[in-house]
């Protein structure tokens, strides 16, 4: 007997190890189950151009995937790219029935993969912890449903929201532990967007720095950069923000992370272009005399006005909150 939502945990698991350098294909996972329950193969998407995550698994289960079940995250591709459909290798293995997450919104398979497996006889379900899934793949199928990057907005403030004192200096309010995991988030963004008043008062490095590895997404400047500094070499981006969004999608970038300061963020979360907030809150206060508070460029008159959003998330990370929100 399997348990099918137990297994697409597993295979949630799995594809979160592909989340760094699987883009810009999904961070997809799968596993290979017998009726009795046994896991006989694991994979997950390797670097583009090499397999994903249904061909890792099924090599590794050679002959005992013939009249298995194959749980996999998102919808088997049926279409050749860099690599092979992934539909043909899962007909050709035998195996019998496949337990998809959530259906995938890329046009080259829009239920094309289901419709191919099942013309060769094999079972297809789909729904089976479709909500954790979608939370996993969000910038993935963002992204090609509407051809745009999928923005998550970073702020880190004390407890009133203050992300800069009187004399200027920010650096730094949270502590040591949340600043590594901002790091993370940085690894999981193709690309950063910070305004130029930011790079002239903190020349930022913007690289994502986990361990011994260091990793480089493509700095985005509002503005002009100033000569020199460290963010380069970048886009320097002027104009309409939704028009540059579309710009970094159609550069295959599935996920920016807004880390400007105020007036940048402001701009952001005011013209709708922000599906996720990340906050980190220090155990500290500031006051409001001379400080800059997080969103102080940002102007809502009612409380009809107000930018909604939903928790998702609100955990301890050292001595600091991170407060995750979905709008």
């Amino acid at each position: 007997m399997i348990d099918l939502h137990a297994a697409m945990r597993d295979a949630i698991r799995e594809g979160e190890t592909a989340r760094l350098h699987a883009p810009p294909n999904p961070w997809v996972g799968a596993l290979i189950v017998t009726d009795d329950g046994e896991i006989v193969g694991s994979g997950h998407t390797q670097v583009p151009g090499e397999a994903h995550a249904e061909v890792v698994a099924l090599a590794k289960a050679g002959e005992r995937a013939r009249g298995a079940t194959l749980v996999v995250t998102l919808e088997p591709c049926c279409h050749v790219g860099r690599t092979g459909p992934c539909t043909e290798a899962i007909i050709a293995a035998g195996i019998r029935r496949v337990v998809i997450g959530v259906p995938d919104p890329d046009p080259r398979v829009a239920g094309g993969g289901s419709t191919a497996l099942r013309a060769a006889g094999i079972e297809v379900m789909s729904g089976i912890e479709i909500e954790a899934v979608r939370a996993q793949l969000a910038p993935y199928l963002w992204h090609r449903m509407t051809g745009r990057p999928y923005v998550v907005a970073k702020v880190a403030s004390t407890v009133d929201g203050i992300v800069a004192m009187a004399d200027g200096s920010s650096q730094w309010i949270t502590g040591d532990d949340a600043r590594r995991d901002a790091h993370l988030l940085r690894a999981q963004s193709q690309a950063i967007i910070v305004g130029a008043g930011t790079v002239r008062s903190d020349n930022p490095r913007l690289t994502a720095r986990l361990d011994d590895i260091v990793l480089e997404p493509l700095r985005v400047v509002l503005g002009a950069a100033p000569e020199g500094a460290l963010v380069h070499p970048c886009w320097e981006r002027q104009g309409d923000e939704r028009k540059i969004m579309q710009e970094l999608g159609a550069h295959d970038v599935l996920q920016v992370l807004i880390e400007g300061g105020p007036t940048t963020i402001s701009r952001f979360l005011e013209r709708g272009l922000v599906n996720h907030v990340v906050w980190y809150q220090a155990p500290a206060f500031a006051g409001a005399n001379g400080t800059i508070g997080a969103l102080q460029s940002m102007t809502t008159g009612t409380l009809s006005g107000l930018q909604r959003a939903r928790f998702t998330g609100v955990r301890m990370i050292g001595d600091d909150i991170r407060i995750d929100m979905e709008l």
